[in-house]
This record gives structure tokens, C-alpha cells and sequence, in this order.
């Protein structure tokens, strides 16, 4: 079926976004590893920290070096991740080298040498705000961002777990090759911080609430939640453990900033309802990702 007009534009405005914004995020990526990691001898993990470790053993330039490294994976990109994310990948790794280059030709010198721990909490913010921009559009910088994004395709890993384990075997080589004790202590510092701020960037900047509420008067709690939340809700069949009964369980998820609302509504139809809240990392669908119409959300 051919798409629309409309439906077409909408499309080409959401590629040309994400190209935007993992632009943004290869830029500051870029930004605290010269600032951060090159100007203060810190390695990094991954493809990233093999180019600083070529940079500080043999002096080979980052911006090459990630370009190279890189082109193997490209295929395993376009094999396994789809067409979409193989146009990410290559942009976001040409962007990477590109503002590599840019800020390594116009340097701020930023001498925190001498306060390794303040060094190492602006590069993993840095690096991981970066990073977390360019994952969260869609994109990766290549090396370990594909391997952390088919981990978390096929076996559920956070990606920020996977580059954590990888980035460990890096900087164990790093410092049999050029890093000092006290320099590869604070790069795990880095990769720590790093790696959690990308952990709350993809997990947090979504996260909404999902509440099961079990009463006997379910319909109408779901009613007044449709009305005067604008929310759907699910009629779930559920027993009683202990007195074998027959329950409706009432499900629904609600953005985090509405879950008092919620209670509110519930509160109002049934004050002795049953209610457990969780945490929701990721929704898709009508409400959240889509509109009334189908059509995908601009965020």
C-alpha cells in the first residue's frame, strides 16, 4: 500500500530529527573524549578506548583510527540491525570522526590532571549523555555500540551492561600498555558513570507506570480512567491464591507523571481497592508512541 502524502512527510521529518539529534549526541561524545579522556591520559572501553590506546602508544589520530576499526562492523550492522540502523551507525561514526577531528584542531585546554576524580566525572557524563542521545534516536557510533545493541536484541542485556564488560577487557589492555594505577582507576570511574547515565537516558526517559488494580468494581474504575484520563485499560482473569476465587484484575499504564491522578480516580471509585504499581521501562503503542490515528508521536 502506498503511503500518503502526509504519512510520507511525517516520515522523512522523523529520519531527518534522528539525524539531528545523533549528530548532537556524536558532538558531545566527541567533545569529552578530547576534552576529558586525551587532554587527562584517560582511556575509555570499547572501539573508543582501542583508538585512545593507539592514539597514546603510536600516536595515531582517533578520528582515522575509529573510521577503520569500524568498517567490519558496518556489515554485521547491515546483516543483523536492518537498513534503518546501518544508515544510523554509518552517520553516527562519520560524525564521531568528524567532530574528533574538529575538536581535536580546536582544543579548550581543560587542566584537570591534578583532580582525576572531577576528569572523571565530566568525561563519563560527557560520554554517556552522548552516547544516550545517539541510542535513544535510533543510532550507535559502531565498535561495541552494535555488539551492546544485538546483546540487548537477542539476550534482554541493558547496553549499558554489555559496553561495561567490554570496556573492562580494554582497560585491562590499556594498562598492561600506557596507563598508571591511579589513571586506570578513575577510567572506571568513567566507564561506570558512562554507562549508568546511558542506562537512565534509555530506560528513564520512557519510563512510565503500570498499575494492576484488583476491586470489585473494575468496569468503573476503567470507565472513569478512559473519561477523565483519556487512558485505556485491560480486564485481566486472575484467582486468589488463598480463597480460590475468581477476580478481575484491571491494567493499566499511564505516564509517570499522571500516576497520582490515577490513585486519585481510583481512590474515588473504590477506596479499598487493591493497587500495585511498577516501573515501565519502555512502551510502544497507542497513547505513547502512536496517536489515535496509528501515526508515530514526535517527541
Amino acid at each position: 500500500m502506498e503511503l500518503g502524502r502526509e504519512e510520507t512527510l511525517l516520515i522523512l521529518n522523523l529520519k531527518i530529527k534522528n539525524i539531528f539529534f545523533i549528530l548532537i549526541g556524536a558532538a558531545i561524545f566527541s567533545f569529552g573524549l578530547v576534552h576529558f579522556n586525551m587532554q587527562n591520559n584517560l582511556a575509555e572501553g570499547g572501539f573508543t578506548g582501542i583508538t585512545l590506546l593507539l592514539y597514546f602508544v603510536f600516536n595515531w589520530n582517533p578520528a582515522i583510527t575509529n573510521l577503520i576499526l569500524n568498517i567490519p562492523l558496518f556489515f554485521i550492522g547491515w546483516k543483523l540491525l536492518g537498513r534503518s540502523v546501518f544508515l544510523y551507525t554509518i552517520i553516527g561514526t562519520l560524525g564521531v570522526s568528524l567532530f574528533l577531528a574538529v575538536f581535536q584542531k580546536y582544543q579548550i585546554e581543560m587542566p584537570l590532571y591534578e583532580d582525576l576524580f572531577l576528569a572523571a566525572l565530566f568525561a563519563g557524563a560527557f560520554i554517556g549523555i552522548g552516547l544516550g542521545i545517539i541510542f535513544r534516536f535510533g543510532g550507535t557510533t559502531g565498535g561495541v555500540d552494535i555488539i551492546a545493541r544485538l546483546a540487548q536484541k537477542y539476550f534482554g542485556w541493558t547496553m549499558g551492561r554489555t559496553m561495561f564488560m567490554f570496556d573492562f577487557c580494554v582497560i585491562a589492555l590499556s594498562l598492561i600498555t600506557y596507563l598508571d594505577y591511579r589513571e586506570a582507576m578513575y577510567t572506571l570511574v568513567v566507564v561506570f558513570i558512562g554507562a549508568r547515565v546511558i542506562d537512565f537516558m534509555q530506560e528513564g526517559a520512557y519510563a512510565a507506570r503500570g498499575a494492576m488494580i484488583i476491586s470489585d468494581k473494575n468496569e468503573a474504575i476503567a470507565e472513569k480512567i478512559l473519561k477523565e484520563m483519556d487512558r485505556g485499560a485491560t480486564i485481566l482473569k486472575g484467582m486468589g491464591s488463598f480463597t480460590k476465587q475468581e477476580r478481575n484484575v484491571l491494567y493499566c499504564v499511564v505516564a509517570k507523571n499522571e500516576i497520582v491522578r490515577l490513585k486519585s480516580v481510583i481512590n474515588s471509585v473504590d477506596p479499598h481497592a487493591f493497587v500495585s504499581v511498577t516501573v515501565v521501562h519502555d512502551v510502544l503503542g497507542e497513547g505513547f508512541t502512536l496517536d489515535e490515528n496509528k501515526r508515530p508521536i514526535e517527541r
